[in-house]
């Protein structure tokens, strides 16, 4: 039997004054554990990553770390290397009170890119988009449910939220998006 990787919507897509996509498989980690801890210093430091400061994130190459509580991290990187990337952490935190997850298959990532991308954000959620600096992850809610953000780009906003409700935060970002439906 062969093995289907599917992302929750399976890259939909949506133009309106702003392309709104769900962004395909992401490998996802959450690391709980004591972000002061050296271990945890040292094993993240083999991926080319630090912990990075209160609503944070650090990179290095395809990977992505983001501080989001005071004892949890989340690591975006490729899908296929999560399980690994996982394991090799798990061992280093072996005598820590630590614990890491591959919640890839868990989560839904979604790109809203355009010149007015922070338009979109502004109808659903809680947080003032306009001033989010690169660098700093936001967790918040869209609409209804859990969600973080933060800027994948110039002109881009990545949103994480649980894959159980990616049909609805797709429709969100889809209705808000609609050409016409500009604020400024």
């Amino acid at each position: 039997m062969s093995e289907m990787i599917l992302s929750a919507l399976q890259g939909e897509s949506h133009e309106g004054f702003v392309t709104v996509t769900e962004a395909g498989v992401t490998g996802m980690i959450t690391i709980r554990a004591d972000l002061g801890s050296a271990a945890l210093a040292a094993a993240l430091g083999g991926l080319g990553l630090s912990v990075p400061s209160p609503r944070g994130i650090t990179q290095a190459g395809d990977k992505l770390l983001a501080w989001m509580s005071p004892d949890e991290l989340l690591l975006a990187c490729d899908y296929g290397a999560a399980p690994g990337i996982a394991e090799s952490l798990s061992a280093a935190l072996s005598g820590e009170h630590a614990l890491v997850v591959v919640v890839s298959d868990a989560r839904a990532r979604f790109t809203i890119s355009g010149p007015k991308a922070d338009e979109v954000l502004m109808k659903i959620a809680p947080v003032d988009v306009a001033t989010l600096p690169a660098g700093r992850m936001h967790r918040t809610r869209a609409a209804q449910v859990a969600a973080a953000v933060w800027r994948s780009g110039p002109d881009e906003i990545s949103l994480v939220c649980f894959r159980s409700v990616a049909g609805y935060v797709m429709g969100l970002l889809e209705v808000s998006a609609r050409k016409g439906g500009e604020i400024f």
